[in-house]
């Protein structure tokens, strides 16, 4: 559960992200224009009673997402804000959550008695494109903050926060396409990419919306406002740590000739060859005892929610089966999702292991034998 304070209502457009702001299209649509910020009827909201004498926004109404129609740290409610924060420390019953654009105006802002921060306040930063990711999340993570989270949405291109998710301090990341009729693409694949680097540091990940315009798989797709919403969430790309939330998602295993196919055309998987040692190596062990290392790599360094240093447990050389892995798209996880449509952050069952043995035994067969 949820519920929304908007204590001022209006804002100005201040990053890629704001171009097809929701809030201006909503005003626009009524003859408002969004960019008059004013005090609204709901200022004082915590604060307010109904006729039993009782708070109308009790911790039974969940996160209190406020300032939803603004930004809390906008200029121009400079001198309204520190009656907010009033009622947001008189009101520690409950848990507010504040996204903003405007994280580098966070220390000029704050309340004086903050301190380390507070328990029950949720500050969100959004990081819609690189270019915004690399400058607000290192002023993010230097702040006096308990609770950081990241908002991706509308997500505007490929993003490696990756650097910043192995601090420890990002709580929750949320992605997400743009919606409305002027909305620009949102591709499935930085969707992946971001929760693969939730995956690899155990971040929490949400995957709220496909957007109007999805890209997925090469294709574009135009998905209704009704639906871009249970559309991400059929999807079961959001993730949470240590729930087997990823056993839910529906994939298909390529055909093995079309895998072969790709891999060839790939000029770096295509570049891994077994060297006449290795060839020796695979002769001397015999074949079965070769299928019994490759099973003891998956099952060890691939088949775990999230495989200890993973992108990095392969070594490039030492073992036909490392060789293979490489050339097969088996080094790691983000590959095998990539390659093979196994999601990232679920545990391998007997049945996917079997399957990367499989491949990789292939692979090192074709070798030996130059078929």
């Amino acid at each position: 559960m949820s519920d929304i304070w908007n204590p001022w209502h209006g804002c100005h457009k201040l990053s890629p992200g704001c171009a097809n702001c929701y809030v201006y299209r909503r005003d626009e649509s009524i003859g408002k224009d969004a960019s008059v910020v004013t005090k609204t009827g709901d200022f004082d909201l915590p604060l307010k009673k109904n006729r039993q004498g009782q708070y109308k926004l009790t911790a039974d109404d969940g996160v209190i997402y406020t300032c939803m129609t603004s930004d809390f740290f906008l200029e121009d409610a400079d001198e309204w804000r520190q009656d907010c924060w009033d009622m947001i420390r008189e009101r520690s019953d409950l848990r507010f959550h504040i996204i903003t654009k405007r994280i580098d105006r966070f220390e000029q802002c704050a309340p004086p008695d903050w301190g380390d921060g507070w328990d029950h306040v949720t500050i969100c930063s959004t990081c819609e494109n690189q270019d915004r990711a690399d400058y607000r999340l290192p002023i993010f993570l230097n702040l006096p903050i308990k609770h950081r989270e990241i908002i991706c949405e509308p997500m505007l291109g490929e993003i490696d926060m990756e650097k910043y998710l192995a601090t420890g301090l990002i709580g929750h990341v949320t992605c997400g396409g743009e919606s409305g009729s002027k909305a620009r693409p949102c591709d499935f694949r930085w969707i992946q990419e971001v929760r693969r680097q939730c995956i690899r540091n155990a971040v929490p990940f949400y995957f709220k919306q496909t957007g109007a315009v999805f890209i997925k798989d090469g294709r574009t797709y135009h998905i209704e406002r009704s639906m871009q919403m249970p559309q991400a969430k059929k999807s079961g790309y959001s993730y949470i740590p240590g729930t087997d939330s990823a056993d839910g998602i529906v994939y298909r295993l390529p055909e093995r000739n079309e895998l072969f196919a790709g891999l060839r055309k790939s000029g770096f998987r295509s570049g891994f060859h077994l060297s006449a040692k290795d060839k020796e190596y695979v002769a001397e062990k015999g074949i079965e005892t070769i299928r019994s290392h490759a099973r003891d790599f998956v099952g060890k360094r691939l088949s775990a929610e999230n495989p200890e240093n993973d992108g990095k447990q392969t070594p490039m050389k030492g073992h036909p089966v490392f060789i293979a892995q490489h050339a097969t798209a088996c080094c790691c996880r983000g590959c095998i999702e990539k390659w093979h449509h196994i999601p990232a952050g679920k545990v391998l069952n007997a049945a996917e292991q079997e399957y990367l043995v499989g491949v990789l035994m292939d692979w090192i067969e074709t070798e030996c034998t130059g078929a």
